[in-house]
């Protein structure tokens, strides 16, 4: 069945991210809602299939420019985010 998600993101030009996580801990699907298309879209594409611990563990910290944070980071949030739930 898995858990869905709708996280709001915080110190990025994306405004939210969609995840969904299966009972398995797999990111089955996510949609990044404003910033960079084309590069989000190869993000998602990429950790698409991958174990939610295991995308953390990789792109955990990951900064945009002079930002504290980034889209690659608030999609850590918003794994742990649905996790939790």
């Amino acid at each position: 069945m898995g858990k869905r998600f709708n996280y709001k993101t915080q110190g990025t030009c994306s405004q939210f991210i969609e995840v969904e996580i299966d009972d398995d801990g797999i990111l089955r699907d996510v949609v990044f809602i404003g910033g960079c298309n084309g590069n989000l879209q190869g993000i998602s594409s990429l950790v698409r299939g991958m174990k939610a611990d295991d995308i953390i563990k990789k792109l955990d910290g990951i900064r945009c420019g002079y930002k504290s944070t980034s889209c690659p980071d608030q999609l850590c949030r918003a794994i742990e985010s649905c996790m939790k739930q």
